[in-house]
């Protein structure tokens, strides 16, 4: 799908020649690599939310800060607008293109700059893989917890932008509770230190605004981490259900207990038999339902957490409960999950990856919610999702080469989302908003806090420039869509109230 943004949605853009652009960045800095010819711009067409794509301006590729710093000074001064791209493996288009902006790619600043074992700390460029700083950490026993699916892909920068989370963000918090400071250059070039090693620090809490940013307000130059102690031990237990909504209830037991797993994830039948066949896990494939809950910390503590979960699952009607017998068996276990999204690829041509939040307490509910939906607009969902925490990933199942079926997927996605606020949730828990979800803030806020909003982008970015487009729809833009500010908790429009 390929899309032509317009004056209303990224601001007084100017449409300034190519040519002109292009010589002013190579004055700027000779030594900056620049791509500007169609086939070198299309692969930078789109992130992970292929759906979508443009072909932008130019691509610039920096590989360091003084280089970084010039690129934003002079569009800045020309009045082009600037996307920030880190490993480009985002689901929300929060580094689709502009077709008449520069797409400013920092996968070249991919060093560990330095790593404290005795402080716990690791200082990082923003194009660090996740991953590789895990692996870093280890010889010290240590890790970096936040571990999205595409870990072994994604980058620091990115996760910062969109405040990733992962299998384990129950326990051990989002990207926002594992980053100490930013680095970050300002749409001026300007240079910004936010936060540090310190536990805190005056004035306003400036590093929980960046997280979630989405390259709105700065582009992340630097990144310092914090790290873990490995646990003493960790156990998977994988219980099976005959019913989606049993699997649900025992993730709320299990919380009631006042048990807090190191992960807790579902996965429906239809991502369960994706999983398999693509990463052969051990799941059974005839379940409606599978749990994976991870306990780790000292054996004692976890040997007694293990037991008592069992009692739990079993209650809820668990029709097996299975704990990996090594930690290769763990590993598979969790290779599954983690690759359930290109796993689903198996079912359809195409799919959809949404990401909504919701209260733990209305899972059965939005669950049979989404399958009514999802007969309503004649598509199938596979739900794969992090559980213990209401942050859902149906994954909707279409074919992108026959009339409409794009068009319904992201008719369903949109319902889906609503679905998620109306029953007191949020339209996102880790994957941002970007260009893809930028209606469904309309249902998710009112006017107040959308001028809030842009206030504070206009506080950092007075024209517009840093990826326009995304994250904060204009008032007009509510208005033309249909302004649903949803009340939380309670729903609002009527073809919901079944749920």
């Amino acid at each position: 799908m390929n899309l032509r943004y317009d004056e209303r949605l990224d601001g007084a853009i100017q449409r300034v020649d190519k040519a002109t652009v292009l010589a002013a960045l190579q004055r700027a800095d000779a030594t900056l690599e620049v791509l500007h010819e169609p086939e070198a711009l299309r692969p930078f067409e789109c992130d992970g939310l292929a759906a979508y794509r443009v072909a932008p301006l130019l691509v610039v590729l920096p590989s360091h800060l003084e280089q970084v710093a010039a690129v934003l000074r002079t569009c800045h001064a020309l009045g082009v607008p600037v996307v920030a791209r880190g490993a480009g493996t985002g689901l929300s288009g929060g580094a689709l293109p502009l077709e008449h902006g520069v797409l400013l790619v920092m996968a070249r600043f991919h060093r560990i700059l330095g790593l404290d074992a005795e402080a716990r700390v690791a200082r990082v460029e923003p194009g660090v893989r996740n991953l590789a700083v895990s692996e870093a950490a280890a010889p010290h026993g240590l890790y970096y917890a936040p571990d999205p699916s595409s870990q072994i892909a994604c980058s620091i920068g990115g996760n910062v932008a969109e405040n990733a989370g992962g299998v384990h963000c129950l326990k051990y918090g989002l990207t926002v509770h594992n980053v100490l400071g930013v680095d970050v250059l300002t749409v001026e070039g300007e240079r910004l230190a936010i936060g540090g090693e310190a536990l805190d620090a005056p004035g306003f809490d400036l590093l929980a605004l960046m997280h979630g940013s989405e390259g709105l307000l700065g582009v992340v130059t630097g990144v310092t981490l914090r790290l873990l102690p490995k646990p003493e031990v960790a156990r998977v237990l994988l219980a099976s259900f005959a019913s989606v909504d049993a699997a649900a209830h025992a993730v709320g037991a299990i919380l009631a207990a006042g048990i807090i797993p190191g992960g807790l994830e579902m996965m429906d039948n239809p991502a369960i038999r994706a999983a398999e066949a693509f990463v052969r896990a051990g799941y059974p494939v005839d379940a409606a339902a599978i749990l994976l809950c991870e306990l780790d910390g000292v054996e004692a503590d976890v040997r007694e957490d293990a037991a008592r979960v069992r009692e739990l699952l079993a209650s809820a009607g668990a029709v097996e409960v299975r704990e990996a017998a090594d930690d290769a068996e763990r590993a598979r276990f969790w290779a599954g999950r983690k690759n359930a999204f290109p796993a689903v690829g198996r079912l359809s041509p195409d799919y959809y990856c949404m990401d909504g939040t919701i209260p733990k307490r209305e899972l059965a509910r939005v669950l049979d919610g989404i399958e009514v939906l999802s007969r309503e607009h004649d598509l199938r969902v596979a739900n794969v999702f992090h559980a213990g925490d209401g942050n859902l990933h149906p994954l909707i199942l279409f074919d992108a080469n026959a009339p409409g079926e794009l068009k319904r997927a992201e008719a369903l996605g949109g319902r889906i989302l609503e679905l998620c606020v109306a029953v007191g949730g949020s339209i996102t828990g880790e994957h941002g908003v970007g260009r893809e979800k930028i209606n469904q803030m309309c249902a998710q806020f009112g006017e107040g806090e959308l001028v809030a909003f842009h206030a504070i982008k206009a506080a950092f970015d007075e024209h517009g420039l840093l990826n326009p487009g995304k994250g904060v729809p204009t008032l007009n833009r509510c208005a033309e869509f249909g302004t649903m500010h949803v009340h939380r908790g309670a729903v609002a429009f009527p073809e919901l109230e079944r749920f």
